[in-house]
């Protein structure tokens, strides 16, 4: 009788458990559902009134309409701006991390924590400054110019994570490798790197994330249509008629946008949550 009690008490707590998920799973996706039904709208539909909840026809309008704006050139910008500020962003953080956590030098304390205060300062209250240096370098109308801006986001974030990681690493294990005859290089690579993998995904996920998504300085620093990201071109395309909104196009560049950001949270996410985590116990 003890044991069908305790698993009818399991049973009532796992359902109570799933059934809870699930309505928060619903909650969150049916807004992402929604939009992307909605994206196959024609736009006559779109502009009946009262508003239709669901397309009465599928049609690939709104997405023809993007693929003739240029829209995969776009893309294919973001993807750049995306990919450089990744590697960067994550080679400095790794290096950087790992140098504040395992070296000891004067003012390193001072150094992080200037690092660190940059995140406090305003972005718009140095686009002058920045743009004055990206013009002088050539480097306005560029991948490579928005790769240095948006590294220069990421990294403050990125080397406070990797510094946690590592030093939740124990020290005897860097200590082992060097005495095998590991240098400093090689233990960073072959020893140290593969035990922060999670931290790394995570620095390299935000970074993907900020470059993606990132509006106001693809705006400032990029002035031809050429060199537009996703962003700013949608932000250019959603404008209709008379200045109204074509949200059959806004809708439809909301779906492009987001699915790269989904597919890759969802395969690294198991290193992000952990990254945020590593560094929080200690032993």
């Amino acid at each position: 009788m003890a044991r069908t009690r305790s698993i009818s008490r399991g049973f009532f707590r796992s359902a109570t458990f799933y059934i809870c998920a699930g309505i928060l799973a619903i909650l969150f996706i049916s807004p992402l559902a929604w939009l992307f039904l909605s994206s196959f709208k024609t736009s006559a539909e779109f502009a009946q009134v009262p508003p239709t909840f669901l397309p009465h026809s599928f049609s690939t309008e709104n997405y023809q309409s993007l693929a003739d704006a240029g829209i995969w050139g776009y893309v294919l910008n973001s993807i750049g701006a995306s990919i450089g500020t990744v590697l960067l962003a994550t080679v400095l953080s790794v290096l950087a991390g790992y140098g504040f956590s395992r070296f000891r030098f004067p003012g390193s304390s001072v150094l992080f924590v200037l690092l660190l205060s940059t995140l406090m300062i305003p972005f718009q209250s140095i686009i002058p400054a920045l743009y004055a240096i990206l013009s002088g370098a050539h480097l306005t109308n560029t991948i490579l110019g928005l790769v240095l801006v948006y590294t220069s986001f990421v990294l403050p974030f990125g080397v406070f994570t990797m510094r946690a990681a590592f030093q939740a690493i124990p020290l005897g294990i860097e200590e082992a490798a060097i005495m095998d005859g590991a240098s400093t290089f090689t233990t960073l690579r072959s020893v140290m790197a593969p035990m922060v993998v999670p931290g790394i995904a995570t620095v390299a996920i935000y970074a993907f994330f900020n470059a993606w998504n990132e509006f106001l300085a693809a705006l400032i620093f990029t002035t031809r249509q050429e060199s537009f990201t996703l962003p700013v071109a949608l932000a250019n395309l959603q404008s209709g008629a008379f200045g109204t909104l074509d949200w059959g196009v806004l809708e439809s560049g909301a779906i492009v946008s987001a699915v790269p950001c989904i597919i890759v949270f969802l395969l690294l996410q198991r290193y992000y949550v952990a990254g945020l985590t590593a560094g929080a116990v200690k032993e």
